[in-house]
């Protein structure tokens, strides 16, 4: 998509003023606690008729191969093996996360969804399917799609968006709220949730993680996979110590791809990184809504 908004559609500058953190206050959390933290588990269904959205071997003759069977399987992994072992660290240590899901990926995965409704996660609307919200050919319609698809399995419309791999138009926004959505988590820039201004009302960004966030560190970066761990802690630990010097909580966001931080050699990190953030005694484990609730009140 090239030029700027069209009628229906601002600026990233219009939509946000810009606004520093400092001297900016915020709601207390309870029992004291500095750090809202949030777990995002990314849950994607992968058209094998189209090229896949993340590969984790280059094709030997280059080239988009169809099938392409190495890439989509590394993907279905996560959803057949890595999304239980994640679930198991998440049961043991008593942390819901969201659970930011494709709406074809509640038919296509249908026990890892219930099982995340059976243990009262989120679910935030990712995309119908795991493509560009540029590149969709209707993306009011493929809101409107997830939108029914979550509400149709939960009993709720979502509250929550995620666009996939963060993607917006210049108008996503206007459509969210005319869905109905009360928050996106595509805007990275901040620890504190924040009001984006759209033609149809206002809506709010709950902070999520472009740093801490599997896809960054592990696939981009080519970090070993105790980074996940590493960096999380080290994260938590400047939120933390922000909080406590200028008087205003912080939010933390941790984020997951079953195919990527579920994979036997990495799983053990989550495990380690959730455990000593719990200890600590400063972080609650909260959701999207949740944050945005408690920023609201």
């Amino acid at each position: 998509m090239t030029g700027g908004p069209g009628p229906g559609g601002m600026l990233p500058t219009e939509r946000l003023p810009f606004e520093p953190i400092a001297g900016r206050a915020a709601p207390p959390l309870p029992d004291g606690k500095r750090v809202a933290a949030w777990v995002i588990v990314n849950i994607e269904e992968w058209d094998p008729l189209r090229p896949m959205p993340r590969t984790v071997l280059t094709p030997p003759a280059g080239g988009a191969p169809m099938p392409d069977v190495p890439n989509w399987a590394w993907h279905e992994y996560g959803n057949r093996v890595g999304f239980w072992r994640l679930l198991d660290i998440f049961d043991d240590l008593g942390v819901k996360p969201a659970l930011a899901i494709n709406g074809g990926a509640i038919r296509a995965y249908a026990p890892i969804a219930e099982a995340a409704r059976q243990r009262g996660w989120e679910f935030i609307g990712h995309g119908y399917t795991q493509r560009s919200m540029q590149a969709v050919p209707d993306e009011a319609e493929d809101i409107r799609l997830t939108t029914e698809a979550i509400a149709a399995f939960t009993g709720a419309r979502p509250r929550g968006w995620l666009g996939p791999g963060l993607t917006e138009t210049w108008e996503t926004p206007e459509r969210l709220v005319s869905a109905g959505y009360d928050y996106v988590c595509d805007w990275v820039l901040d620890d504190q949730p924040l009001w984006l201004s759209t033609r149809n009302g206002r809506m709010a960004g709950v902070p999520y993680t472009q740093e801490c966030n599997d896809v960054a560190m592990m696939l981009i970066q080519h970090h070993r996979a105790a980074e996940w761990r590493d960096r999380a802690l080290d994260q938590f630990e400047q939120l933390r110590g922000d909080a406590a010097r200028h008087g205003a909580p912080r939010v933390l966001a941790l984020v997951v791809h079953p195919y990527i931080m579920g994979a036997p050699h990495r799983a053990r990190y989550v495990r380690e990184a959730l455990e000593r953030i719990g200890a600590t005694g400063d972080a609650v484990w909260m959701t999207g809504a949740s944050i945005l609730d408690w920023w609201r009140g």
